[in-house]
């Protein structure tokens, strides 16, 4: 049973012969009274105080939950970031490396294609010095003739030329 400041109050104690002092026995209820009033109301702040501080707790906690909840989440969404990072990272790499294959395919297609060019030409080349050897000798040839036919027709105009001189000077 719990006592309350009124309870003390209003206690009342059978007087005997030779009992307690009836003025102190008050003051002393009296004073016990304010005490038990006081921690009474103490206590009720306490337990208020105790209760507001659970609450408080809770809600810390909640929180605390909360925040653990959204690191991981950040957590598994920066991995996630990083993940796809790294996938596009390997995507442009592979892309790049791709697009160089390429290039250098076509580089030595080209370079291919001009050392058949060059082939081609030296053949042209030798070809034409061919032709031209050919067109210089059949024209040297043409030449020699000519000039023995110029030779042959210089003789024969030198007879005629002999013939063609007043008797008188033959003898």
């Amino acid at each position: 049973m719990s006592l309350t400041p009124l309870d003390i109050q209003q206690q009342q104690f059978r007087v005997r012969f030779r009992g307690f002092d009836v003025r102190e026995v008050d003051r002393f209820l009296e004073h016990l009274s304010e005490n038990v009033a006081a921690l009474q109301g103490e206590n009720k702040s306490l337990k208020e105080d105790l209760r507001r501080l659970k609450l408080e707790t809770q809600g810390y906690k909640e929180r605390e939950e909360t925040f653990k909840r959204a690191m991981l989440n950040s957590q598994k969404v920066l991995e996630q970031m990083k993940d796809n990072a790294r996938k596009s990272a390997e995507i442009i790499i592979a892309d790049a490396e791709v697009k160089a294959e390429r290039i250098l395919n076509r580089a030595h297609n080209r370079l291919s294609q001009l050392h058949e060019d060059i082939a081609e030409l030296k053949r042209q080349r030798m070809q034409i010095e061919v032709q031209i050897r050919s067109v210089i000798e059949s024209h040297s040839k043409l030449l020699e003739l000519g000039k023995e036919s110029m030779d042959a027709l210089d003789e024969s105009d030198g007879k005629v030329a002999v013939l063609k001189q007043p008797p008188s000077t033959l003898s």
